[in-house]
């Protein structure tokens, strides 16, 4: 059986971060499922694909060409028909896209077996909003990340400036609040920590702290 740690957790709670650092270290492959998302409203703008138009945007999700790289420092790229895309899909309007996509359960259902199909061994570290409670609800070890919407806010804020964009604070804070509620609203596989998931909360913790505190629970359970 594949060593699988679901991670799971809102916008800004620090899963790509974690999830990333985490597979570098104990030598998993990683899943970033919202980048799943993001390069499907991606594909569809690139294509001219109707973002609300769910059977052409379904069959997108099945054939999309895409892969995930965790660089030697840590860092994730992010290919789309081999092309290195990391750095666009961390823009506001492709989360935005991203957004509007993750809402249909069709396409949910569509990108399911392609998340499922990068278990392999060694093991697998994915994180997004539905690891734990839909994609892999048997994992031995599910992590629910969250952090305060003023701390999940000031980080976003933080890496568009990284990235050079430009955005209020303030209107960061209610995009957060208005993910959160269309996360946890929705039908298709709502937002919602795993019954049996550790619950961090990294408001005041660095990445490498959370890190070592899912790495220690890691070992107690024989995933190291």
């Amino acid at each position: 059986m594949v060593k699988i740690i679901a991670i799971d957790g809102p916008s800004g709670a620090g899963k790509g971060a974690v999830g990333s650092m985490l597979a570098k270290n104990l030598g998993f492959h990683y899943l970033d499922s919202g980048a799943l998302y993001r390069l499907l409203g991606l594909v569809a703008v690139r294509h001219k694909i109707d973002t609300g138009g769910n059977h052409n945007l379904t069959r997108l999700a099945e054939n999309m060409d895409i892969g995930f790289e965790v660089r030697a420092d840590g860092d994730n790229r992010v290919l789309l028909e081999g092309e290195d895309v990391t750095r666009e899909l961390r823009t506001e309007k492709t989360a935005a896209l991203a957004s509007q996509v993750a809402t249909s359960s069709q396409i949910r259902e569509a990108l399911l077996l392609r998340q499922r199909r990068f278990a392999k061994a060694p093991g697998l570290v994915a994180d997004g909003r539905d690891m734990g409670t839909v994609v892999f609800p048997d994992a031995p070890l599910k992590v629910y990340l969250t952090a305060s919407i003023e701390e999940r806010a000031r980080r976003r804020h933080k890496q568009l400036l990284e990235n050079g964009e430009s955005v209020s604070l303030r209107a960061l804070e209610e995009q957060v609040r208005s993910r959160d509620e269309r996360d946890m609203s929705r039908e298709a596989s709502p937002l919602v920590a795993a019954a049996d998931a550790v619950e961090l909360d990294t408001s005041e913790l660095s990445v490498h702290e959370v890190v070592d505190t899912v790495q220690n629970i890691a070992i107690l359970r024989g995933l190291m």
